[in-house]
């Protein structure tokens, strides 16, 4: 658990969910959101870890552009637990690195009055621990995969293989402290999004 400086809020949640639309919301509320996709994004494109994971696999990882591929690798990575064990023990230590930098420059920034950290493995790399307060996002598993084909071109038993990689979603949503459930409308998602961050504050003032 977090205790010193300005409040840190995990955000957590199956794919399709809406915990972009969530992370927008609380950006707009004074939260500094830090997305573990954009830094691994970023980390998965430098030199080094192009170099690494073509040594791995070959040049077949990478795009015309030479950017790696991140379709290839995924069905490299959610085809052979092996594999996808051997990428996360490369990045997540360098994706940390990056995080923590990020965490340190919105302990500066002024108008940053919360932190978010954005990850869909927030469990699975303990990054809950590090938090003062977790939101679930949930949303029931048909619109997730609709949302999944329509906005990320997935195939229908796409979104099932991959979750089973990760931690069941019930007991993220038991272990979290807020369930947002993202089945209504945009009103009345911001306004209950409004409601937890004036909880979370509230809390961390009276600390």
């Amino acid at each position: 658990m977090h205790q010193l400086g300005k409040p840190i809020v995990g955000l957590a949640g199956g794919v399709g969910s809406g915990k972009s639309t969530v992370a927008g919301i609380l950006e707009v509320l004074g939260g500094g959101v830090i997305s573990s996709d954009k830094l691994g994004h970023d980390e998965i494109n430098s030199a080094n870890a192009r170099r690494t994971l073509q040594n791995w696999w070959g040049p077949g990882v990478l795009t015309e552009t030479g950017e790696i591929d991140r379709r290839k690798v995924a069905s490299i990575i959610f085809s052979d637990p092996a594999q996808r064990h051997r990428l996360e023990a490369f990045l997540h230590p360098l994706i940390a690195i990056r995080r923590r930098d990020k965490m340190n420059e919105y302990q500066q920034r002024q108008w940053v009055k919360f932190i978010v950290i954005d990850s869909p493995l927030l469990y699975e790399t303990d990054l809950d621990l590090e938090c003062d307060a977790v939101i679930f996002v949930d949303a029931p598993f048909e619109v997730r995969r609709e949302r999944s084909e329509k906005e990320r071109g997935w195939p229908p038993d796409e979104l099932a293989r991959r979750e089973k990689s990760q931690y069941p979603l019930d007991m993220k949503r038991a272990r979290a402290d807020y369930t947002l459930v993202n089945d209504s409308d945009l009103g009345s998602l911001r306004s209950r999004v409004e409601q937890i961050v004036r909880q979370i504050l509230s809390e961390s003032n009276a600390v």
